[in-house]
């Protein structure tokens, strides 16, 4: 199963199930709103395959982006397992990291 991430109508990203989960399990652990990590969580558990962001508060939309912005990458390179395909698992996530420019949301 694929994951979808909106982050605004026509900037998305989509990603295999565990990559997916695993981007928002990197959030749920670092976000100080526990209502949008609760959210989050359960996204996870209930295998529901999609997070719109615009559904967030604003707070919250900007937290996720300042994550995803200042460290998805480097967890990435440390956490996910060493494969064949890490570094174009790395790219797919950095693309989520451009993306949130392409969404429009400040620096």
């Amino acid at each position: 199963m694929a994951g979808l991430i909106v982050l605004k109508p026509g900037v998305d990203w989509t990603a295999t199930g565990g990559l997916f989960d695993w981007t928002l399990e990197f959030l749920v652990e670092r976000l100080t709103d526990r209502e949008a990590a609760n959210h989050l969580q359960e996204i996870i558990d209930n295998n529901l395959g999609s997070l719109w962001i615009d559904q967030l508060s604003t707070g919250a939309q900007h937290e996720i982006i300042r994550h995803w912005r200042g460290g998805l990458i480097k967890a990435g390179e440390q956490q996910l397992p060493e494969t064949d395909h890490k570094a174009s698992v790395i790219r797919h996530l950095q693309e989520l990291v451009d993306a949130t420019y392409s969404a429009g949301y400040p620096e």
